[in-house]
């Protein structure tokens, strides 16, 4: 199961992130405070919708981009079901560390209306993994998946 509040969370980390952004810049921006907008982003939290709306606009994002963002990845899982069923594998760390697992290369790459998507799964415990799209822009059309 993938929870949509963790999806919702690396959807708008991401976005900061590439904006070389603070937590303190964006929830100062948001009018948030700092360990609520952590915790939105570590996916503890769900945002309300006003809350989710006054983010993506101190992000400088429109709502209906980050939501297509989440929808997307959302779509993805629901296509993928051997991505989020544990892996028996030896040499996997313990239960409780997060591992990042690349999927397979037919699993990797799903073609959407806006173009290719690449995906990566971080599998946090047995029954819990976090997946994480990027669109996949001419240029890095050889990678295989974005971890």
């Amino acid at each position: 199961m993938v929870l949509l509040r963790r999806v919702i969370g690396d959807a708008l980390r991401a976005r900061r992130q590439g904006q070389h952004r603070t937590l303190r810049e964006v929830s100062s921006a948001a009018n948030v405070s700092l360990g609520y907008l952590s915790e939105i982003e570590r996916g503890q939290k769900e945002p309300s919708s006003e809350l989710l709306a006054a983010i993506c606009d101190a992000l400088g994002a429109r709502l209906s981009e980050v939501l297509r963002e989440v929808s997307d990845t959302v779509a993805l899982a629901e296509q993928m079901p051997g991505v989020l069923v544990p892996v028996a594998d030896e040499s996997a760390e313990p239960v409780g560390r997060p591992t990042v697992r690349k999927v397979a290369p037919q699993g990797v790459r799903q073609v959407t209306a806006d173009g290719p998507v690449s995906v990566a799964v971080r599998q946090d415990s047995p029954l819990k993994a976090t997946l994480r799209t990027t669109r996949v822009r001419p240029a890095e059309r050889d990678v295989v998946c974005a971890a």
